[in-house]
């Protein structure tokens, strides 16, 4: 059983037990153990701290000799965001796939087995999914996360989602409220701002919450954005009108409300993450998501001192610190009750599929998300269109990717392609003269086009013009949020970019 250590007075427990820090390295730091020893309730996993699923069932099996209960929680959307599978790319086409094939039965059996894996590794609380509505396009940080623009679709797949990930014990955590869908501005870096009106919100951004709320989810997770409908002063995080006013009282949730990272800087470039930690859960928030880019000793005391310190000035009622954190504890006896007993680390290998190094491993474990990558391709075939029967030259232009989804993920077509046309060579190309480089490259190549969100990015639209001008018969593959009409002699949208979405497409291309 767990064991406070002695000394460790009521307070600072409380204040301990609301973090969710992250921390560097593939094993357990002796400071994170000894914090779980005085009352921190939650650790929070990132790519840093992923090798294999062995490594993770080692690591948290380390942390459950610590505190049995202890709250295990991962960033792992599937498609596109994936900490499981950071070095390889998912197993699991993401929301934006699963939308486009709207069968709610496939999205629940993808978010079970998605969730069997983490539990297998000992995850028990994953920061997903995704409820936002993508009705602004040109959004910098949604897009293929989510389940599409429609307001019913998102809400029955969302739905979906939270069954099927909490009936494999896992914990949903659906995010990020009220709805960063509408937004123009990633806030990662800024503070982004949704100006509709009361009513939009209510029939809109609020539908898939209702629906998650419904359905039993037992974490959200706020968003760092103003509504000035909602409350014209604070942003979602850090709002009591809008986590206990609207969340708690009109939606009637009752479970964990989680913040998405204070490090970002919509919260710590405005407010500080010490005051933004304070305001959140003086506001109504349960637990402070920290550790994406803060993953040190040091941040998880200034943030236990400063509760701590705001408690004892009077500015945080001890009773609402004492409330956030018999919600935490709440949520790891759930979790401790319902979730299966983590695998050893040698069998948790085989209940997660693979070794993260071997991609097609884990499609040959069980093929629900290839599968469902399969189904969510939209093909269209034009005028000059043959199959790529040699080998060709897959042009990758590629944008910056946004921090939730990150750089260090590979993406596109041509690992996959290259397994049946061997020989494919690849580039990848940026900036306003990629086309013309990337026709250079190629040579005498049939060329291959790998392209994201190509309505967002004028340079990526011009580099597409240039290649079908002298190639009409290049392949375009879009691996964004199609939006652009079906261009070359084979277009294929994916609906993501997941390495099951480039296997897929791969498929398509070489006739597989």
């Amino acid at each position: 059983m767990t064991t406070i250590a002695s000394g460790t007075d009521t307070l600072t427990r409380d204040a301990l037990a609301v973090l969710q820090p992250g921390f560097t390295g593939t094993s357990a730091p002796t400071w994170l153990l000894r914090r779980l020893g005085e009352g921190l309730a939650s650790v929070g996993l990132f790519g840093r701290n992923i090798a294999t699923p062995a490594q993770v069932a080692a690591l948290t099996a380390q942390l459950r000799a610590e505190r049995d209960d202890v709250l295990v929680a991962i960033d792992e959307e599937g498609g596109d965001v994936t900490r499981l599978e950071v070095r390889t790319g998912s197993s699991f086409p993401g929301n934006h796939a699963l939308g486009a094939v709207d069968d709610t039965g496939l999205t629940e059996a993808v978010a079970h087995e998605l969730g069997r894996r983490l539990a297998a590794c000992g995850v028990n609380l994953n920061w997903a999914p995704s409820a936002d509505i993508n009705s602004n396009f040109d959004n910098p940080v949604i897009g293929v996360r989510s389940f599409g623009a429609d307001t019913s679709l998102v809400a029955r797949h969302t739905a979906a989602y939270v069954s099927g990930l909490q009936s494999a014990g896992v914990a949903a955590c659906t995010k990020h409220f009220p709805g960063h869908g509408d937004t123009a501005v990633d806030s990662h870096h800024a503070m982004p701002r949704i100006d509709a009106d009361l009513s939009v919100l209510e029939s809109r951004e609020l539908v898939p919450f209702r629906a998650a709320i419904e359905a039993g989810t037992r974490a959200v997770m706020s968003a760092h954005i103003l509504v000035p409908a909602l409350d014209p002063v604070h942003p979602a995080t850090l709002s009591r009108r809008i986590l206990t006013g609207l969340l708690r009282e009109e939606l009637g949730y009752d479970g964990l409300i989680v913040t998405d990272g204070m490090e970002m800087q919509a919260i710590s470039a405005t407010y500080g993450i010490e005051r933004g930690s304070v305001l959140a859960i003086a506001a109504g928030a349960d637990a402070i998501c920290v550790g994406g880019g803060l993953s040190d000793e040091p941040t998880v005391l200034r943030l236990r001192d400063a509760l701590v310190a705001a408690v004892r000035s009077g500015e945080l009622p001890e009773e609402r610190l004492a409330d956030a954190a018999a919600r935490v504890r709440a949520l790891a006896a759930w979790t401790a009750s319902t979730h299966p007993t983590p695998s050893t680390p040698a069998s948790a290998v085989s209940a997660a599929g693979t070794e993260a190094g071997s991609a097609a491993g884990s499609v040959a474990r069980t093929d629900v998300g290839l599968v469902a990558a399969r189904r969510a391709l939209t093909v269209t075939r034009g005028a000059h269109f043959a199959p790529v029967t040699e080998a060709p030259y897959v042009a990758a232009f590629t944008p910056v990717a946004n921090i939730a989804v990150g750089d260090e993920t590979p993406w596109g077509v041509a690992a996959e392609l290259r397994r049946m046309v061997p020989g494919t060579e690849t580039g990848s190309f940026t900036g306003e003269r990629a086309g013309a480089e990337a026709l250079a490259a190629a040579g005498s190549r049939r060329v291959v086009a790998v392209v994201r969100d190509a309505h967002r990015h004028t340079w990526m639209a011009e580099a597409l013009d240039t290649l079908l001008a002298a190639r009409p018969d290049t392949v375009v593959v879009e691996m964004g949020v199609p939006q652009s009409p079906p261009r070359g002699a084979l277009h294929i949208a994916t609906h993501g970019a997941a390495r099951v979405c480039g296997l897929a497409a791969a498929e398509a291309i070489a006739g597989a």
